[in-house]
């Protein structure tokens, strides 16, 4: 039978009809709660300044350390003395405020000065420049008996050192030499707190070699090992790591909780997460310091010995500290 062409339009609307209610019945019946979800979902993410507000735990993790609160007391009544370090290429230069009991307070420090290394070609211009390097010290309030003179064990033999040392007999300045041994001492005297002599020890990682020393029935004790510059005499990775170890053995385990360390390369580690002028610096650990050059290298694998032989997990560098003022405060 041919169908007219208004029968064909009835059949095609009729099954358009039965297409959209059978379809309409599979569908969800709420649909302001499904509008709500779909746009939940497919919103855009938060604007980066909001994100920022937001705690991270992440960063936390990553860029928070320890700090060490402790407080040194401050000198009473006490006078000013001051202290230079020879060395190879420079001076280091202390003026501290100490008392009677010997405690002290660091009032100025000058770290690599070479002024007095300039035009000495003769020993009139040693002479005249020492007198102008002790002049400043002495604008600044210190006693010329109060000044004093250290060479330390690894710049003894230089000739640069053996020049300054010349100038200053003739302007009537005695230079003191010291031993490695004389070091660790000295070091501990000036960076270990009373309070902590029972559960710390002290370390000292220098470019020539590296002093270790602790408090032991009243006594101080010591041990010598590389210092950071042990690369450049063809010592193995190897060979300083085991020697590091073997001296830090010799620490006793109730005096491993703390270390308080100093020197040139605890210096450049210290230097790069310092807090504002914090007095104490906790470093980060070995494991997680990335070192630059031969020196940080090494000054990094004596580090690591240490504190993997030790278990010690707080390492405090004091930026106030140097062994030459441990010599100070040794004096009568």
């Amino acid at each position: 039978m041919k169908l007219t062409p208004f029968a064909k339009i009835l059949i095609l609307a009729l099954v358009a009809v039965g297409i959209f209610f059978g379809v309409r019945k599979f569908l969800p019946q709420n649909t302001t709660t499904n509008t709500s979800t779909t746009e939940e979902t497919t919103s855009p993410a938060r604007p980066v300044e909001e994100e920022a507000k937001k705690p991270s735990t992440k960063s936390k993790t990553t860029t928070s350390r320890a700090a060490f609160s402790y407080l040194p007391p401050a000198p009473v009544n006490g006078t000013l003395k001051g202290v230079v370090e020879l060395g190879a290429s420079g001076f280091n230069s202390f003026i501290i405020n100490v008392d009677a009991k010997k405690t002290w307070k660091l009032e100025k420090a000058e770290f690599g000065s070479s002024l007095v290394y300039e035009n000495m070609a003769t020993d009139d211009d040693v002479r005249a420049g020492l007198k102008n390097y002790i002049g400043n010290m002495l604008a600044y309030g210190v006693v010329g008996k109060d000044i004093h003179f250290v060479v330390s064990s690894g710049a003894l033999k230089t000739p640069e050192t053996q020049k300054i040392s010349k100038g200053l007999k003739s302007l009537k300045y005695f230079v003191n030499p010291v031993t490695a041994e004389q070091e660790g001492a000295y070091a501990l005297k000036c960076v270990l707190p009373a309070s902590y002599a029972n559960e710390a020890f002290v370390l000292d990682i220098g470019s020539g070699n590296t002093k270790v020393s602790w408090m032991e029935a009243g006594e101080i004790k010591s041990g010598e090992t590389y210092g950071s510059k042990y690369y450049q005499n063809n010592v193995s990775d190897q060979a300083a790591y085991d020697e590091a170890s073997s001296i830090a053995a010799q620490v006793p385990a109730s005096k491993r909780k703390i270390c308080f360390i100093i020197g040139g390369v605890p210096f450049e580690f210290a230097k790069a997460i310092r807090n504002g002028k914090e007095r104490y610096t906790v470093l980060t650990r070995p494991e997680d310091i990335k070192a630059e050059g031969g020196k940080q290298k090494s000054g990094l694998n004596i580090y690591k010995a240490f504190a993997d032989e030790t278990g010690c997990k707080t390492f405090v560098f004091d930026w106030d500290a140097n062994f030459t003022i441990g010599f100070l405060l040794d004096l009568k």
